[in-house]
């Protein structure tokens, strides 16, 4: 039962597949917002990525910082960003594949490990780079997966 609610739970925060758009809110709004919460994420992550990396020098309190940044982003309710038609072949400025919404079950999946992986990320981030370069490299690899499967090359 417990499995049940936390798969009702997790397909409310992002919408129920086939949904359409919330009255008032069109399809390219719904797009341009996930554009904006993807960019945030990628400010966030180009910073941890550069320090994990040592392109950016090491420090604690930034890293902790953007780290937190994420994982409060996580509590934000995406449900209105993922409406059935906001796909690349049915609207102008996303990359999503209209397969998000023909699997709709493993999209949230991903979405929720790639969720698990910013709390995990949170948790140590400031606690040297040693700790910080594997969690960051959780996270991408969280991104990718989802990346690969969902969202169209860049052009």
């Amino acid at each position: 039962m417990r499995r049940i609610i936390a798969t009702a739970l997790v397909a409310a925060a992002f919408g129920a597949a086939g949904s359409a758009p919330v009255l008032g809110q069109s399809l390219e709004g719904a797009v341009k917002a996930r554009r904006a919460d993807m960019q945030l994420r990628v400010h966030y992550l180009a910073l941890l990525g550069g320090m994990a990396k040592g392109a950016i020098p090491y420090d604690a309190g930034k890293a902790q910082a953007a780290a937190d940044s994420l994982k409060t982003m996580l509590a934000l309710d995406r449900s209105r960003m993922w409406p059935k038609g906001s796909d690349s072949f049915s609207i102008d400025g996303t990359r999503a594949k209209p397969e998000i919404w023909d699997n709709f079950p493993d999209f949230v999946a991903k979405a929720k490990a790639n969720g698990a992986a910013i709390t995990e990320l949170a948790a140590v981030a400031g606690r040297g780079l040693d700790a910080l370069r594997p969690a960051v490299g959780k996270v991408g690899q969280t991104c990718s997966a989802c990346h690969k499967q969902y969202r169209e090359p860049e052009q």
